[in-house]
């Protein structure tokens, strides 16, 4: 497979040369863990699947050799795909990422060109279901598995009509295969994707793949179901099951409504204990009048707390009327709050009702307070303590009933001191002082936050989105300056711009990726050195234990009688020779982790790297 044909997500994807083969294009868009290398055993395509397995990204892995993805010690010995052609259900033990143990089945094939030469091999990796318990050994037919794995898949003609089907699909639609047999996608699953307008039917006349759409298929004697598409191009020449199609459509099951809800306090996502604090006193404060004073940084939430207040009040049936006071000039704040007279000044030409009567047996909630002007101060100021306020232009005197909510991400006790705020006015705002941690100080709320946000973005787009463990990471890791309303507008973002269903860390904005970067070079405290260069020293390491891996290399490879790497060179002494067999063991007893290893012996990273390298580890 050719490199321009790895998209990306880092699976295979049709290029312009022509479409994908069945099998590939299936277990493609079946979701199935599998991987793609060269015939130096380099890794050309991982799918999306086998990221979430291992926890290895396609963005660190691409172009290394298959070793830094499965580490396996029986692997080190020898490539068993490529010494037998042909491998299946083999039970393996790998690391993850994390250093953890997982118990799988690795079937794969090579490729040979014309003249019988190896070009390459595919293999997928299939995690053990239970102790004692593998995949089904054999598997001949790709509807077994498919069917394992909870998918259902579809094969359309040029015009988009059922010409095959998985043996599954009939039953679950309840109806016959001859029934489904020349069906319209469009009456199958949905005409807002598969109708004769729609965009959709273009990108796939084209050529193009799409993953991720939402659609419901219908199920026999119940509520359609919804589901995942994942569509792509099929030759017709290497047709599959003796069937000539030219559209495969991937049918996932989606996540069941309730386990995709997250938990919300009146619209706001959290579980911190912080959060959890902050919704106490919301419900402690349900029969109470007190005026709040909501403080945080911008972008916290602050107008969802004050919601919430009045949600979770008696006067929850009245209005609830929010007035940002920075985005209103001074001039016309004081007869946007209190309202006007007829003829009190140029353009009034009648009388006209303020925020404040709007708000009458409700909640007026004032943003950004402390931005407001020194004589708005004093007649809001009055206004709390009397209840009453005039026109601007009248002398009437008025009276309402209104609970007074403020918020700002200004520092009023400085500006108190610096006679900015009015002191009266401050002690008088915060009866019921809340204040909202930023999100950098309750990261428990980012996995939420962010699940939440995919999930309202995938509903409107009608997109199932998921992450890649490095995008992931970089999004748990940034320090979110702009708090919510930063993280939210990150994924709306990365959302736009993500071309497959999965979002790498190249899909959200530079800051969030280049800081994940930085973060990754940082001195780790355990060694002292690069805590982000582990995975590039593994990839290194792993190569020089890999012959095919360095077929080009000048330098001698000594392996002992199972195939092991000596990883001396030609010159090691008898103590060098001990000391390259104990770092061997620490490595093998640490699973690979490096930081680990050193602990063992009882050196630093940096040591520890330096003397791998030297022994060729």
């Amino acid at each position: 497979m050719d490199n321009d044909q790895i998209s990306r997500d880092g699976v295979a994807e049709p290029s312009d040369r022509g479409p994908a083969h069945s099998a590939g294009a299936l277990a493609d868009l079946a979701g199935l863990a599998y991987f793609e290398v060269d015939a130096e055993r380099n890794l050309i395509a991982i799918s999306p699947a086998l990221e979430r397995l291992t926890g290895f990204s396609a963005d660190e892995m691409m172009g290394r050799s298959c070793l830094t993805v499965i580490r396996c010690s029986e692997c080190l010995k020898g490539c068993g795909v490529f010494r037998h052609g042909d491998v299946r259900d083999v039970r393996l033990t790998i690391y993850r990422e994390d250093g953890s143990e997982l118990e799988v089945m690795k079937s794969g094939k090579v490729f040979r060109d014309a003249a019988g030469q190896i070009t390459g091999a595919i293999e997928v990796v299939e995690p053990v279901v239970a102790a004692g318990q593998g995949t089904q050994g054999g598997r001949a037919e790709l509807d077994v598995l498919l069917q394992g794995l909870g998918r259902e898949y579809v094969l359309a003609s040029e015009r988009l009509e059922v010409v095959g089907h998985s043996v599954g699909l009939p039953a679950q639609l309840g109806t016959t295969p001859e029934e489904l047999r020349g069906k319209p996608l469009s009456e199958l699953l949905g005409r807002d994707l598969f109708g004769e307008d729609s965009r959709l039917r273009g990108a796939i006349a084209a050529g193009e793949r799409r993953e991720g759409l939402r659609a419901f298929l219908p199920v026999a004697g119940g509520t359609p179901r919804p589901v995942s598409l994942s569509i792509g191009p099929l030759d017709s020449s290497d047709a599959c099951g003796g069937v000539d199609g030219k559209v495969i459509i991937m049918i996932r099951p989606e996540e069941e409504a309730d386990a995709r809800q997250v938990p919300a306090f009146e619209g706001i996502v959290a579980r911190s204990p912080a959060m959890q604090r902050i919704f106490r006193v919301i419900e402690l404060l349900r029969d109470n009048d007190s005026t709040v004073l909501v403080t945080g940084e911008s972008g916290t939430g602050k107008e969802l707390v004050a919601r919430a207040l009045h949600v979770n009040s008696h006067r929850s049936a009245g209005p609830f009327v929010a007035v940002n006071c920075a985005a209103i000039p001074s001039e016309l704040l004081e007869s946007e709050l209190f309202g006007h007279a007829r003829g009190a000044f140029t353009g009034a030409v009648k009388d006209r009702a303020g925020r404040f009567e709007l708000a009458d047996g409700g909640t007026l909630f004032l943003d950004e307070i402390g931005d407001l002007a020194l004589n708005l101060q004093a007649k809001l100021l009055r206004f709390l303590q009397e209840h009453t306020f005039e026109r601007v232009g009248e002398t009437r005197t008025r009276k309402v009933d209104v609970r007074v909510i403020a918020a700002t991400n200004v520092n009023l006790v400085r500006a108190v001191a610096e006679r900015r705020f009015r002191e009266d006015l401050y002690y008088r705002l915060r009866v019921v002082p809340i204040e909202i941690p930023p999100l950098r100080d309750r990261r428990e709320d980012l996995e939420l936050l962010i699940r939440f946000f995919l999930d309202g973005i995938g509903d409107e787009r009608r997109r199932a989105l998921r992450l890649a463990p490095s995008a992931s990471r970089a999004l748990l890791t940034y320090p979110w300056p702009g708090n919510v309303r930063e993280l939210q507008n990150a994924l709306e973002y990365a959302t736009t711009v993500c071309e497959g269903q999965t979002i790498h860390i190249r899909d959200l904005p530079q800051e969030v990726g280049r800081h994940s970067s930085e973060a990754s070079g940082r001195a780790d405290p355990w060694s002292g050195s690069a805590s982000g260069a582990g995975l590039d020293e593994l990839a290194a390491s792993v190569d020089a234990l890999d012959p095919a891996a360095r077929a080009g290399t000048s330098q001698p490879v000594r392996v002992d009688s199972n195939g092991r790497d000596m990883a001396s060179g030609p010159d090691l002494t008898p103590m060098e020779a001990a000391e390259a067999a104990r770092i061997r063991e620490a490595l093998e007893r640490a699973r690979f982790r490096r930081a680990d290893a050193a602990r063992q012996l009882g050196i630093s990273r940096t040591t520890l790297w330096r003397k791998m390298k030297q022994y060729r580890l």
